[in-house]
Order: C-alpha cells, then structure tokens, then sequence
C-alpha cells in the first residue's frame, strides 16, 4: 500500500472483515479466519469506538482472534487515540492470540492523513508480547519511546510528517526478531524534522540483527538518506531497500549507485521518484543485470516557480 486512498485489504496474511455496526445482523466468521477491522465515522458518530469494541468483544470468542484492525473513531482529526489504547490494553488478557495490530487505517475521506491524531502506542507493545506485526498510520501526537519487544517481526509507521523523536525512539528501541521496517517520514510542510542523524542507530542496525526489509519513504530528504544508505552498515543484510514515494533525485540515486554493492538485494524500490532518464538507464543496466527487481516507475516531474526548483512526496496531507 502506497498511499491512504484504500483501506487494509488484508493483516497478518487474513482477509479484512468489518465487524458490523449496532444496527446490523448477520453471521460472524470464525474469529481466527479474518482481520477484525473496527470502525465508526469519523464525523458525527453514533457510537463511539470504545462502545464498538464493547460489542465486539461480547459477540466474537476474542481468544481465536489473531489481527485486529483500528479504523476511524469518532474525530479522529482532534481526539487523539489514547482511549483507544486504553480499551485495547484493558482487553489483553481477552486476547490472548493477538498477532497482528494495525491503528488508524483511514482514509482521506475518513481523515487526511496528517490529520490523524495519535497518541503513546507503545503501551499496546508492552502489553501484547505476542505481537508480530504493528502498524499505525498518522504522525501528529504520535508518541514512540524506545521499547524492547522480543517477537515483534513487522514494524510500519505511515505519515505525511514523522517527528523525528518518533524516529529517535524506534532507533534505540530493541527489536531483535524484527525483519522489516517501514517509515513514512512525510515532509516538513506537515512536520517531518527528522535529519539523517536520527536515523544513524536504524542505518547502523545493531539493534536489529533479523532486518532484511528496510523502507525510509515518503519524505523531502531522500537524496540524502539514500546517500547515507550508501556506506550504511544494514544494507549489507537486507534483501529489500525502499525509498519510494519521496523526492529521490540524480544526487541520491547516483550515491546509491557509487557506493557499496547493491548487488545481493532482490529489490528495489524507488518508484515516484525525480531522477534523470540517464541515471535510470544505469541503475537498470547496473542492478537489472545482475537479478535485481528495480522499480522505477512514477516518474515526477518538478515544478518550478520564484526561480527555485520543488519536489514533493506523495503522501502529505
């Protein structure tokens, strides 16, 4: 999923199902069958989300349900998602099978992106030790210390502008199973401040031994992460490298192509990208030889107005 135009189809490897709303019926799958999805409208909702979890964990046998999917709640673009938290922390014990958890999947017509308001997410680390994929979408209140988790496999963050103490706390954090990372760092216009520095414990990835899938997109920086990436002891491991849907140019593709072998990848992903028909045609010719699946497709052209040149990510507002 590259954008926030289309909500989760699938969690954990299990189709999405909406649980119903108060006022319909119908047979419920089996709960380890799907990825719960629990919504309520954004604007002017009936019930609240906390009361359709109520329902749900009255309804469903929540010992077999294994992802669990947050969607809108009720003003979400100024109600922060703690309550949420709260309720889901509460149920733990209820959940005891838990795998998959995923806050937030909204999209534009539910609530931009940048609009979201999140909250601390780590109490749901700490008190489903179980979990092996979390993901959340939308960066503005977004609270992320450093944490250890030792089953944690799968680690997503999507936003049009990442705090860089977002960054900074998953970088410290200790993740020792995790294998991959995805990071939408966004563009400064809604937040993003996070400079390559916050990001030197990920490139290092001391503390995390098992990555082999590691996405740093979306953002207004991404000449210079790729030029950081290119002497960045992780790389060695992965098996997968994405900086996509940023402001990627000549400068950055070319660093990447200039500096340690990308060889040994069997992807890489650059698509909405600015970069020269010529750097292309080497990277193609540099990686595509040698069994590497380039994508370079979405091809952006910058915008020039007050003599200045500008690129812009595709995920902001």
């Amino acid at each position: 999923m590259t954008n926030n135009d289309d909500y989760l189809r699938e969690l954990y490897g299990l189709p999405v199902f909406g649980f119903p709303g108060a006022d319909r019926t119908g047979e419920l799958p089996d709960p380890a069958s799907v990825a719960w999805r629990i919504s309520v409208d954004s604007y002017g909702a009936d019930e609240e989300w906390e009361e359709a979890f109520a329902r749900f964990t009255a309804s469903v046998d929540t010992t077999g349900v294994r992802a669990l999917i947050v969607g809108s709640w009720s003003e979400a673009y100024e109600s922060a998602s703690d309550p949420i938290v709260s309720a889901l922390v509460a149920a733990r014990d209820r959940l005891p099978g838990l795998r998959a958890l995923f806050i937030g999947d909204m999209i534009s017509q539910d609530c931009e992106i940048s609009w979201i308001t999140q909250g601390a997410l780590t109490p749901l680390l700490d008190a489903f030790p179980g979990l092996e994929e979390f993901g959340a979408r939308g960066g503005a209140g977004l609270v992320f210390p450093a944490v250890r988790h030792e089953r944690l496999r799968s680690l997503t963050i999507e936003t049009g502008g990442l705090d860089a103490e977002v960054v900074r706390g998953i970088g410290a954090s200790d993740l020792p199973a995790l294998e991959s990372l995805d990071l939408w760092l966004g563009t400064d216009e809604y937040g993003a401040n996070t400079n390559v520095s916050d990001l030197e414990p990920i490139l290092a990835g001391s503390r995390l031994p098992r990555l082999r899938h590691l996405a740093l997109r979306n953002s207004d920086i991404q000449d210079e992460i790729a030029t950081a990436l290119s002497g960045a002891p992780v790389v060695a491991r992965l098996e997968s490298l994405d900086l996509s849907m940023g402001t990627l140019g000549d400068e950055g593709a070319e660093a990447l192509l200039a500096g340690q072998s990308l060889t040994h990848l069997k992807r890489l992903d650059l698509h909405h990208h600015y970069v020269g028909e010529e750097t292309r045609a080497r990277l193609l010719s540099t990686l595509g030889a040698a069994g590497v699946e380039v994508d370079l497709s979405e091809v952006e052209e910058p915008e020039e107005w007050d003599d200045e040149e500008h690129r812009y990510v595709a995920v902001a507002e």
